[in-house]
């Protein structure tokens, strides 16, 4: 569950421990630090945000606005989410005031967002102007590529 209370570090990492920190940055802590690729699946989730931002991007400049503007809102309002909810960034300024929790239903909300209004817009471009199964599979091979790169 996510909180906003201090507790005493007791993780991996030795430096930190017994540094009274929030409960929040303490789970990231271990997450990255005690749990077998944890670093890594956070890096991804962090490199895959950073490519759904660049696709939003891209997708506006091709033209695509009727569904490229709302995603990059909803990633936007993911992104600032994580950011809260992870309670390392936002210390000390006056968003550090929202509750740690409201900052992890945000995240989670948008992300379910970005989701929804992506599969829709999919569907519905899908119906126009059907995809091949080259572009598909170039497609993919593209962003399987762009996620190790980034």
């Amino acid at each position: 569950m996510p909180s906003g209370g201090t507790v005493a570090y007791t993780g991996g990492y030795e430096p930190l421990r017994g540094v009274q920190m929030s409960a929040a940055y303490h789970s990231i802590l271990d997450i990255s630090m005690d749990v077998r690729g944890g670093l890594f699946m956070r890096q991804l989730h962090h490199r895959c945000a950073i490519l759904l931002g660049l696709g939003a991007v891209v997708w506006a400049l091709l033209g695509r606005f009727r569904y490229a503007l709302p995603v990059l809102g909803l990633a936007a309002a993911a992104a600032l989410g994580g950011y809260g909810s992870a309670d390392d960034l936002l210390s000390g300024t006056f968003l550090a005031r929202v509750p740690i929790p409201v900052w992890y239903g945000l995240h989670l909300l948008a992300a379910l967002a970005v989701g929804a209004v992506l599969v829709i817009s999919s569907r519905r471009e899908a119906a126009r102007q059907p995809r091949t199964g080259g572009f598909v599979a170039v497609t993919l091979g593209l962003t399987a590529m762009l996620i190790f790169l980034l």
